[in-house]
């Protein structure tokens, strides 16, 4: 198959990844909205016999999930493997278009980033009672991929010479996996706050803050080695480690910033709501290191290719 068809496939799985992971995104909505209710248990304090009691009045019963809603699950999850394969499908071709790895632009690079979250989220899921960030991580993964047809766009070709290096495979890969979970870890962070106490469609805060804090636990290194390894890369390309270039600030502030988390949560005791602020805060770093930088911002790391 020639380029050009590679290149038109890649676009045509893409476009079918977005309308997959829309139908996932319903299908894992529906679940959620017509499921089992969750509720928090309150813990019931003892008191002397005769005396007062600070029990609360019993909830009303939870209501009964309709039958079908765990089919409409399995339905979006069937669909968010489509996708799933769909966007993989989309990045190989688009790979063997251009003879080289997949990610030598914006675009390439976000199309990457949301197959790495979804793959986090499909991996969660076989192990962990995780359907729940479908209907959150479909619609991400559906508006990031829009964006990136719409705005992001561009005809597959050749790379400028700086990106056309091993280096690429080594220290762009481990940007695209890290930020992969941190978007997983950003949806469940999210998820807690807008969680309020007692019955819900959500499950309990204490399992949205786990699985953020367990994702960003394993991406956080990933991300040390890409900023380690895009270092290593500057100095042979530039003849410096280290040039304060906007894209090495915002990606050492991200760096911070997620590890002002880890080491409040595992020093100070820091957990639920302030724990899930500051994910959040290192989260909306990464997002403006990948957007703002590539987009507004000059320097040596501008390869967006973005058609202003």
């Amino acid at each position: 198959m020639s380029p050009d068809r590679l290149a038109t496939l890649s676009d045509q799985l893409v476009l079918a990844a977005i309308l997959l992971y829309l139908a996932a995104m319903i299908g894992y909505a529906l679940e959620l909205a017509f499921g089992r209710v969750t509720e928090t248990v309150k813990e019931r304090r003892l008191v002397a016999v005769g005396g007062p009691s600070d029990d609360l009045p019993e909830p009303a019963p939870a209501p009964e999930p309709a039958s079908w809603a765990p089919k409409a699950g399995l339905v979006g999850t069937a669909a968010m493997w489509l996708g799933w394969a769909a966007n993989v499908g989309g990045t190989l071709t688009r790979g063997l278009a251009v003879d080289r790895w997949p990610w030598g632009n914006m675009y390439e690079f976000v199309v990457a980033m949301l197959l790495a979250a979804v793959t986090v989220f499909l991996l969660l899921q076989v192990r962990y009672p995780v359907r729940f960030l479908g209907a959150f991580v479909g619609v991400v993964a559906a508006i990031g991929l829009g964006f990136a047809v719409r705005v992001l766009y561009t005809q597959a070709g050749p790379v400028v010479p700086a990106l056309d290096s091993y280096w690429v495979a080594i220290h762009v890969t481990a940007a695209v996996a890290a930020s992969g979970l941190f978007i997983v870890g950003g949806v469940a962070a999210a998820l807690f706050l807008i969680r309020k106490e007692g019955p819900s469609r959500l499950p309990s805060r204490a399992d949205l803050e786990r699985v953020a804090h367990r994702v960003i636990v394993i991406a956080f290194p990933i991300w040390t080695f890409a900023v380690i390894s895009g270092a290593l890369w500057a100095d042979k390309a530039w003849g410096r480690y280290w040039g304060w270039d906007p894209k090495e600030v915002w990606a050492f502030i991200t760096w911070v910033a997620y590890a002002a988390y880890l080491h409040a949560r595992a020093t100070a005791g820091w957990k639920g709501k302030a724990a899930m602020i500051v994910s959040l805060i290192a989260f909306a770093c990464l997002m403006f290191n990948l957007v703002g930088v590539n987009i507004f911002i000059g320097g040596l790391h501008s390869y967006a290719d973005v058609n202003n």
